[in-house]
């Protein structure tokens, strides 16, 4: 439990992290990497969020909230990507 708590923490940390430091990068080309990183770190959360939710480390309930907060995020940074095409 405590193993994927730590991931989970260190996941929901890099995400925004790394959109700050793509922010700060010369290029569109960089930020998008960046970005990607950060969308791939949101999908690690929330596969983490089903096996806690499975393990049952996590409430049902909680689960569903964090999933549809997520997703939220997913849409928006999905949004910011398709912003940054050529």
């Amino acid at each position: 439990m405590y193993g994927l708590a730590a991931q989970l923490r260190r996941a929901a940390v890099s995400v925004p992290s790394n959109i700050a430091e793509g922010q700060g990068r010369l290029s569109k080309k960089e930020f998008k990497q960046f970005l990607a990183l950060a969308r791939g770190l949101l999908l690690d959360i929330e596969t983490q969020v089903l096996i806690a939710t499975d393990l049952p480390y996590l409430d049902a309930k909680v689960s569903s909230e964090l999933e549809t907060q997520s997703h939220e995020v997913l849409r928006i940074l999905n949004g910011l990507i398709d912003s940054l095409r050529d």
